[in-house]
């Protein structure tokens, strides 16, 4: 049997409940990442490796994480071409490689055009790389220049000068008409490749939106898509009975210096745009699949899903990301593939990490990574029906986070825990226990586990 194709589907910023299949709150419809589900693997306890940009794309892509790589925050940083990745390890296998839409793995400035050879470099041959939605209002790129030709670009620039000096949060449609939307641009680009693609080596696609991160800016008829008041009740900053008590950490810190002032009524209607333009993926989502299944090679093509974090949406009162919190910290992971479609949709609670997408993908295309990093395939957990479990992990600014699927601990720069948190539904991050006497033999075997994990992923970046 020849070698399966390899469609990668990545979001911006998505939340782990924003899909219907993972929510019972039915505030976001997304039938075509459900089909991907139902016929697949999912898996429900991902937590990215980090809650920000360019650091959870780099380990993403290399394996490595930010205390291997130094890169912990949105910095301008650019991944050096001898990088290794498992991008090229498919290439070597004789894939044909190919990106549509948002990397940020070099700096989202000047002409994305111009560094199509560091793309080339990662292993990817046929590239279409765009910047994110701020980026997009400043760099060059083959979208933006389309925008600049069609008389778009400058009321787009207005509009996001507007938002950031007046209120950033605000939620309005975008100055672009929905077919130049640039999650539209990024799908129809990768609709048209591959209903075109007439060459003898399997193909490997990486489909990459720039949403739903904010601004909160979906196109119409996606904007009204939604009614803000049948969306979820944005969870509140847990009971704590005396703050002071406990060592601080960059949560403390971001709740006093970035919460934002919220209108009434804001909250809500940020969800019920998020919800429209997560649908609005999803719908190009649709159309891709369409185009593989009309070419005869969906019953031989693997599909993973996941994004690089996910948003607050004015949780504990916050909107972004760059936190522990579920919000931001735990993302979709979807794996489908011709073995998987007898499951009958198999679902997976086990605590893993957004890392572990590319061994995993590599291992479903029939090979393995020959170099060293901290990802794991994942495919024995629902081959072998495999119970081997770790913890999940995640760093941002010199801090870590571990979950072990039943408590969330947050540690401070000085190895201090200072948040722990339920994971139970029934108390779902509701209150700080970090100072509970009952919770004492929690936090040290939290504090060992974690340890034990940073301890075995001690490995410089090679080129860094």
């Amino acid at each position: 049997m020849p070698k399966p194709n390899v469609l990668f589907l990545m979001t911006d910023q998505q939340r782990a409940d924003a899909m219907s299949c993972a929510d019972d709150q039915d505030w976001v419809n997304t039938p075509h990442l459900d089909r991907i589900a139902s016929e697949g693997v999912r898996f429900t306890n991902c937590t990215t490796t980090t809650p920000v940009c360019v650091p959870a794309r780099v380990t993403l892509a290399t394996g490595l994480y930010p205390h291997n790589t130094h890169v912990w925050q949105n910095i301008q940083y650019a991944l050096p071409e001898s990088a290794q990745t498992w991008m090229r390890t498919l290439r070597d296998m004789g894939y044909r490689t190919s990106l549509f839409g948002k990397t940020h793995l070099h700096p989202h400035r000047g002409d994305l055009r111009e560094r199509e050879g560091l793309l080339h470099a990662w292993g990817l041959d046929d590239v279409d790389e765009i910047g994110g939605p701020r980026a997009s209002a400043t760099v060059m790129s083959h979208m933006t220049a389309r925008w600049q030709e069609k008389g778009l670009l400058e009321a787009y620039r207005a509009d996001y000068a507007d938002r950031f000096a007046t209120k950033p949060h605000v939620v309005r449609p975008s100055t672009l008409p929905l077919e130049e939307y640039a999650d539209v641009y990024v799908g129809q680009q990768a609709k048209a490749y591959l209903s075109t693609y007439d060459r003898p080596e399997p193909w490997f696609c990486w489909v990459t939106f720039g949403g739903p991160h904010e601004p909160w800016d979906a196109p119409e008829p996606y904007a009204s898509m939604y009614d803000p008041a049948a969306m979820p009740i944005p969870h509140a900053k847990p009971e704590e009975s005396d703050a002071t008590r406990r060592p601080q950490g960059w949560l403390d810190s971001l709740i006093e210096t970035r919460k934002p002032k919220f209108d009434e009524g804001d909250q809500a209607a940020m969800r019920a745009n998020y919800a429209g333009n997560v649908t609005l993926i999803d719908d190009q989502i649709g159309e891709i699949l369409d185009v593989i299944e009309e070419r005869g090679e969906l019953d031989n093509t693997v599909i993973a899903f996941t994004s690089d974090h996910g948003e607050m949406n004015g949780d504990w009162d916050l909107i972004y990301k760059m936190n522990f919190l579920d919000g931001a910290a735990r993302v979709p992971l979807l794996f489908r593939s011709p073995e998987t479609k007898s499951m009958g949709g198999k679902v997976i609670d086990v605590p893993v990490e957004n890392v572990d997408l590319g061994p995993t993908v590599v291992e479903m295309a029939g090979g393995e990574l020959d170099y060293h990093q901290f990802g794991q395939s994942l495919v024995s957990h629902w081959i072998n029906g495999s119970t081997q479990q770790r913890t999940g992990m995640s760093q941002i600014t010199g801090e870590f986070m571990i979950t072990d699927g039943e408590h969330k601990m947050m540690v401070n720069r000085e190895g201090e825990p200072y948040y722990l948190l339920s994971q139970s539904s029934e108390d779902f991050e509701a209150r700080n226990r970090v100072n509970d006497a009952e919770m004492r033999n929690t936090i040290a075997d939290l504090q060992v586990q974690l340890i034990e994990r940073i301890a075995k992923s001690q490995l410089r970046a090679p080129w860094y």
